[in-house]
């Protein structure tokens, strides 16, 4: 490819990423390849090799954040930081940890609040949402704990605390050890126990 073409095809992608971010915000789409593939039709785009990485999206999502949301993105976030301690501190028996938007701050108006927790009973976690007369669904997501990895499912439970979506998946005591990969970057998922959290608080 020569310079010329490199250069369009960059600026294909950044159009595409900002794009996808700005459905992601605004379309309250919280799934990166849906929200390319949205991206891309709006464009006429047909080939996969021109879309965007998801890190490039996210990278989109912070700087339109930024500087569109300037008054609004902290006290979201600060929010959903604080309803997502709370959820940890009910959850405290199976040493629950924050991930995903709320903990790296990338967080929109649509985002759930993702906690991991850790017990080979999983129903445990059901029967104290239900002793605290919390009304929740079944919410399996898929992970990947290495990129050679199938996609493994994992159970998980939804339910909404001081207005705000919480997605609680249940992971087995061995995977306590390991994180899953983010859907991000493929690196193991940064997690923040409910101290840590609080520290962000602070």
């Amino acid at each position: 490819m020569n310079g010329r073409g490199h250069r369009a095809s960059a600026a294909l992608r950044e159009q595409l990423a900002q794009e996808a971010a700005r459905l992601m915000i605004e379309g309250g789409i919280e799934d990166y390849g849906l929200a390319k593939r949205k991206a891309a039709e709006r464009f006429g785009v047909r080939s996969a090799g021109a879309l965007p990485s998801n890190a490039e999206v996210a990278q989109s999502l912070a700087e339109r954040q930024r500087i569109f949301e300037p008054d609004t993105r902290e006290p979201r976030l600060a929010a959903l930081r604080r309803v997502a301690a709370d959820v940890m501190q009910m959850l405290d028996p199976f040493r629950p940890r924050l991930v995903g938007p709320v903990l790296e701050g990338t967080a929109t108006g649509h985002s759930p609040i993702e906690v991991h927790v850790y017990t080979d009973a999983p129903e445990s976690v059901a029967d104290m949402l239900e002793q605290r007369r919390i009304a929740w669904r079944d919410s399996q997501r898929r992970y990947r704990f290495r990129e050679s990895d199938k996609p493994a499912q994992v159970p998980g439970f939804t339910f909404v605390h001081d207005g705000a979506e919480v997605i609680v998946v249940a992971f087995s005591e061995r995977r306590s050890r390991q994180a899953p990969l983010s859907p991000v970057d493929q690196r193991p998922m940064r997690r923040a126990s409910r101290a840590q959290v609080l520290a962000l608080l602070a």
